[in-house]
C-alpha cells in the first residue's frame, strides 16, 4: 500500500501555545487569517488526521464550520487576539489554540480536556481549497457496500462492526456500526487499492487506513493519540450484529424502573412522579460528552416535539465526566441549551458503567451510553435499546426513525390505566351477575 505523506512542519509548537512573540520583545503583529476553506491536520506520532473547515467572519465575530461528509459543525466560540486564535468546540470540552503565523497558516494544538489536562495533539492548518486526502491518479477500487469488520481480531478486547461505505468516483463516505453505537460521519478517498477515512468533531479524532488484499481490507484505526488497533473486513451484505434490543434487560424480579435524581433545573425527578404516570415514557441513559448521545438527543427531541401533546414523555439520566457536581450540572445545561432540548434532564453521577449499574440496579448491566428504556402507560418496560445508530449510518438511521415512530404511536394508542381498570371492573361485575 502506498502511503500518503501528511506530516506538516509544526515548528515552535510550545512557544506558539504559550504565546511567545516573534522578533523584538513586546512587539506584536496583528494578522488576519484568510476567509474561506482551510485544510487542517492533527499530527500523531505515526500518522496524521486531516479534516476540513470553512473560516468566516461576520459582524465582527469569527466562525468555523467543520465538515465531515454530510455533517456540518458550526463553531461560534472563536476568538482572535493579536497573533493567536482560540477555538472552543461546541458540546465537548475541547479547544484548538493556535498562532496565526501568517494569513494562510495556523500552528498550535488541540486540547481535549475530557481526556485530561495533558491530552494535546499538534495542529496545523493551511488556507485554500484542498482535498482531505490526495485523490487517486489511477482508477480506484470500488469499496461501496456492507463490510463484515473485525477490530483487534484475536485479542481480548476484540469486537465486531458493520462497515457501511458509499463511493462516488474515488470519494468515500460512511461509517462503522458496532453493537454500542457508530463512528459517526467519516469521509475520505479510495486511492488505487487503499482506503483513507477520517473525521474530527471536537470529541472524536479518527483515522482509518486499509489496503485491499484480494477480497479483504487490512488496516489500522487511530482514535486521537490514545488508541490504535488493527482491523480487517470482507464484503458481506448479509452480515448483522446482535439485535440492539436484546443486549440489556431488567434483572429478574423487576418489571418497572424506579429512581430519583437531581434535575439540572432544581429539585428531583422520578419516573414515579405524577407528571409521568399513565403516559408512555422514554428514559434516556446518556452523557453530554458522548457523540452518539448527541445524535440520539437530537432525534428524541424531534419525537418529543411531535408526540408530547399526545402524551409522550422523555426523561434523560446523565452520567458526566466531571467529578465536581457544579461542573457536571453546567455541562448538562450547556448541552441542553446548545441542542435546544425540551425534555427534562437529571444528573445521576460519574460517567462509569459500574456507577450507572449501581445507580440503576434494576438493569442487568449498562453496556453503552446511550441506552434507552421504553415504558408503557402502565409503567412496564416494553423495550430496552442499547447504543444508537445516528445519521452517519444513512439508511440504517432512516429505518430506525421509521420504526421508532411506529412503536411510539402504538404505545400512545394503548388505553390509559384508568380505562384498563374500568374495563377490568366491568368484567368482574359481569362475572358476578
Amino acid at each position: 500500500m502506498r502511503s500518503l505523506s501528511l506530516i506538516l512542519p509544526v515548528g515552535s509548537l510550545f512557544c506558539t501555545v504559550l504565546g511567545c512573540g516573534h522578533g523584538q520583545p513586546g512587539i506584536h503583529t496583528i494578522t488576519t487569517p484568510r476567509i474561506g476553506p482551510w485544510r487542517a491536520v492533527l499530527q500523531l506520532d505515526a500518522a496524521s488526521i486531516p479534516f476540513l473547515f470553512q473560516l468566516d467572519s461576520a459582524a465582527g465575530g469569527w466562525e468555523w464550520v467543520v465538515m465531515n461528509g454530510a455533517e456540518r459543525i458550526a463553531v461560534h466560540d472563536v476568538t482572535v487576539r493579536r497573533d493567536s486564535m482560540f477555538v472552543h468546540m461546541p458540546l465537548f470540552d475541547s479547544s484548538i489554540k493556535c498562532r496565526i503565523e501568517h494569513d494562510s497558516l495556523l500552528v498550535g494544538e488541540w486540547c481535549n480536556n475530557l481526556k485530561g489536562p495533558d491530552y494535546r495533539i499538534p495542529f496545523q492548518a493551511r488556507a485554500g481549497k484542498a482535498p482531505r486526502f490526495a485523490h487517486a491518479t489511477t482508477e480506484a477500487a470500488d469499496l461501496s457496500g456492507t463490510w463484515e469488520t473485525h477490530f483487534s481480531p484475536g485479542k481480548e478486547d476484540a469486537y465486531d462492526a458493520l462497515g457501511m461505505f458509499e463511493q462516488h468516483g474515488d470519494l468515500l463516505t460512511g461509517t462503522f456500526g458496532t453493537e454500542t453505537g457508530d463512528y459517526r460521519f467519516l469521509e475520505g478517498v479510495v486511492r488505487e487499492d487503499s482506503l483513507f477515512l477520517s473525521c474530527f468533531d471536537g470529541s472524536h479524532a479518527f483515522l482509518f487506513r486499509a489496503e485491499l488484499r484480494n477480497d479483504t481490507l487490512v488496516g489500522h484505526f487511530w482514535s486521537g493519540s490514545h488508541w490504535e488497533e488493527p482491523w480487517h473486513a470482507v464484503r458481506n451484505d448479509s452480515f448483522a450484529l446482535r439485535d440492539q434490543d436484546s443486549l440489556t434487560f431488567l434483572k429478574e424480579g423487576y418489571d418497572m424502573v424506579d429512581f430519583r435524581f437531581p434535575s439540572i433545573d432544581g429539585g428531583q425527578l422520578s419516573p414515579k412522579d405524577e407528571r409521568f404516570t399513565g403516559k408512555p415514557l422514554m428514559v434516556q441513559i446518556m452523557g453530554s460528552w458522548c457523540p452518539n448521545c448527541v445524535d440520539e438527543t437530537r432525534l428524541l427531541n424531534e419525537v418529543y416535539g411531535r408526540y408530547h401533546d399526545q402524551g409522550l414523555e422523555v426523561l434523560a439520566v446523565a452520567f458526566e465526566k466531571y467529578e465536581q457536581y457544579e461542573r457536571a450540572i453546567a455541562a448538562l445545561r450547556e448541552f441542553r441549551d446548545e441542542l435546544g432540548v425540551e425534555y427534562p434532564i437529571t444528573y445521576a453521577g460519574l460517567a462509569s458503567k459500574s456507577v450507572a449499574a449501581e445507580k440503576l440496579p434494576f438493569l442487568d448491566h449498562v453496556m453503552s451510553f446511550p441506552t434507552t428504556l421504553f415504558i408503557d402507560r402502565l409503567g412496564k418496560v416494553r423495550r430496552i435499546r442499547t447504543g444508537f445508530y445516528g445519521p452517519g449510518t444513512g439508511e440504517h438511521y432512516a429505518i430506525y426513525k421509521r420504526n421508532l415512530n411506529h412503536f411510539l404511536e402504538r404505545l400512545l394508542s394503548e388505553a390509559p390505566p384508568q380505562q384498563v381498570a374500568q374495563g377490568s371492573s366491568s368484567l368482574m361485575s359481569t362475572a358476578t351477575r
